[in-house]
């Protein structure tokens, strides 16, 4: 089993496949009315299909974003910013991971998170004439009030737990999961140890943001997560 592809529903499929491929160097190609963007490897693609174009992201909403991994974040910054693009500037949230964040054209958001933390990141990484050559869409991220819930589910569907995250902070933690055999360095799954392994692993983690009790709307735009070759519009 994997995470084979997130659909979403959006109003420019051909458009919005080629800012992906043009601005984030994913592989973009059509099947019949729908485009599938992606990088080359096992973890997850884009299903873009038509039909969307009233998507406004909020932070009531059951879908969030993805996570582009990657191993220079500011190359990566400075790459989409000469193309137009607007992204947050660079920085290193508490001690989860050194990331940006954009919206592409149709504002569904992007969160650029690099391999290592700031400070960590060992001279040369990255290729400032290609800064998504080792990208990854590294997570899918879903907002939840259950996380006991969604820990079952994940587990019944195999997958493995990998990392948790206290972001006491913001009133959130957060939750990884995916379809391997890996094991994190730290049999603690809440050791800051872990993350930065985590986010250099090459497959697509579910990651929930748990907000105890919490409601979240559905997001008609969000079709579902293709597990397996099947689409979950629940997962």
């Amino acid at each position: 089993m994997s995470l084979n592809a997130l659909r979403l529903r959006v109003a420019d499929p051909k458009g919005l496949a080629a800012f992906y491929r043009d601005s984030l160097g994913m592989q973009a190609c059509a099947e019949g009315d729908v485009w599938r963007v992606g990088y080359v490897g096992v973890d997850a693609d884009l299903m873009l299909v038509p039909g969307g174009g009233r998507y406004t992201h909020d932070r009531r909403q059951r879908y969030w974003k993805i996570g582009i991994t990657l191993p220079n974040v500011d190359l990566a910054v400075d790459a989409l910013r000469a193309a137009g693009a607007e992204v947050s500037d660079p920085r290193q949230f508490l001690d989860i991971g050194y990331m940006a964040h954009l919206s592409d054209p149709e504002g569904f958001v992007i969160e650029l998170l690099q391999h290592d933390f700031e400070g960590n990141r060992p001279d040369g990484a990255g290729d400032a004439k290609a800064p998504f050559a080792q990208a990854c869409l590294g997570q899918i991220t879903l907002r939840t009030g259950n996380i006991q819930a969604e820990d079952q589910r994940c587990r019944d569907l195999g997958m493995r737990l990998l990392s948790m995250q206290d972001v006491e902070p913001y009133g959130f933690d957060l939750h990884f999961y995916a379809f391997t055999s890996d094991q994190p360095p730290n049999s603690d799954l809440w050791a800051v140890e872990n993350r930065e392994w985590l986010w250099k692993r090459r497959y697509t983690t579910l990651e929930f943001q748990h907000i105890a009790e919490a409601a979240f709307a559905r997001v008609p735009d969000f079709l579902g997560i293709e597990i397996g070759g099947q689409t979950d519009p629940y997962t």
